[in-house]
C-alpha cells in the first residue's frame, strides 16, 4: 500500500467512525426509585467512571498500522490530545517528514495531505454524515480517551439514575458487559469486573436496507498514568457492507506535553478541497 493510499484510508475511516456513533444532548429527568438492580448499575458505572483520566494533556509517539484486504502499511507518527479541545494525529514518512494530519476540534474537522498540498477544513455540522447523525467531538474523544459515554447526555453521571436507567449490565465471567440500545444504534462496552477498566467498545448501526456498519475498538497494554491506567495499544476495526478497515495504534510512551500549538495554521500554498470532492474521491477506493 502506498503512502497516498494510507492517507485515503485514514479519511475513509473517519466517516465510518462518525456514522457509527450517536449524538449527545442534555437530558434532565426526575430520578426513579432505586432498585437493587439499579444500585448495582450505579455502583459499577461509578467504578468505571472513576477510572477516567484527570490529566488535561496526553501525547505520544505512535506506530500506526492499516490493513484493507491484502493491503497493509505501517507508519510512525504522533498523537496529541488536549481534553475538551483537540485530537491530533500526525502521520510521518521516513520517520521524520509529516505526510498527513487529522485534527479534530469542537468546531471543525481538518484533514491535511502535506504531500499533495491539499486540505479539507469544515465545521462538523457542514458535513452531511455528521449533521445527519448528530455527531459531536465529545463522542470521539471518549473513544480515544478510553471512557464510557452516553449518546443522549453530555456526561455519564456517576450516581445519577437518569443517566444510566436504560443501560443493561450483564455478567460475563471475569468481565461485565455494559450495553445500551437507542433506535438503530447498539452500544456496548466490556469492562473488567475487578478493576472496572474498559477493555472494548463496540458501536453498531443497524440498517436493513443498506447493511449494518460496526466500529469495534479494543484496548490493551494498560500503563499507569496519574492515579489510573491508560491503554498503550488500540485495535480498531471498521466494518461496512462493502469493506473492512483495520487500524492499529501503539503508543511508544504516555506523556503529557503541554508546549505545543493546539491549532494548525494552513499555508496559502495549500489547495482547499471541497467536502463533496474529497469524500467522493476517498470513498471510491
Amino acid at each position: 500500500m502506498k503512502l497516498n493510499s494510507f492517507l485515503k484510508v485514514a479519511v475513509v475511516a473517519l466517516p465510518l467512525v462518525f456514522t457509527a456513533c450517536g449524538s449527545r444532548k442534555k437530558v434532565v429527568k426526575e430520578e426513579a426509585p432505586i432498585t437493587p438492580e439499579m444500585q448495582s448499575k450505579i455502583d459499577f458505572i461509578a467504578r468505571v467512571n472513576d477510572r477516567a483520566q484527570t490529566t488535561k494533556f496526553l501525547t505520544s509517539k505512535v506506530k500506526f498500522s492499516v490493513e484493507v484486504g491484502q493491503q497493509k502499511l505501517t507508519l510512525t507518527g504522533n498523537l496529541k490530545m488536549k481534553r475538551d479541545d483537540v485530537i491530533r494525529l500526525q502521520l510521518m514518512a521516513f520517520g521524520f517528514v509529516e505526510a498527513g494530519r487529522i485534527e479534530l476540534t469542537k468546531d471543525y474537522v481538518l484533514i491535511m495531505d502535506r504531500i499533495n498540498k491539499q486540505y479539507l477544513k469544515a465545521p462538523w455540522m457542514s458535513v452531511d454524515f455528521l449533521r445527519n447523525s448528530g455527531i459531536t467531538f465529545s463522542t470521539l474523544q471518549s473513544l480515544f480517551w478510553n471512557e464510557l459515554f452516553r449518546p443522549s447526555v453530555v456526561t455519564v453521571e456517576k450516581h445519577a439514575t437518569d443517566s444510566i436507567a436504560d443501560y443493561n449490565l450483564l455478567d460475563s465471567g471475569d468481565d461485565m458487559i455494559i450495553s445500551l440500545e437507542q433506535g438503530k444504534m447498539d452500544y456496548s462496552w466490556l469492562a473488567s469486573r475487578n478493576d472496572a477498566i474498559i477493555k472494548m467498545a463496540n458501536i453498531l448501526y443497524k440498517d436493513r436496507f443498506n447493511g449494518n456498519s460496526q466500529l469495534n475498538w479494543d484496548y490493551d497494554q494498560f500503563e499507569k498514568l496519574n492515579k489510573s491506567l491508560f491503554p498503550r495499544k488500540s485495535a480498531i476495526t471498521l466494518t461496512t457492507k462493502e469493506k473492512e478497515v483495520k487500524l492499529g495504534m501503539t503508543l511508544s510512551y504516555i506523556g503529557a506535553e503541554t508546549e505545543w500549538e493546539t491549532r494548525t495554521e494552513i499555508s496559502n500554498k495549500y489547495r482547499e478541497v471541497s467536502v463533496d470532492e474529497i469524500l467522493r474521491r476517498f470513498m471510491s477506493l
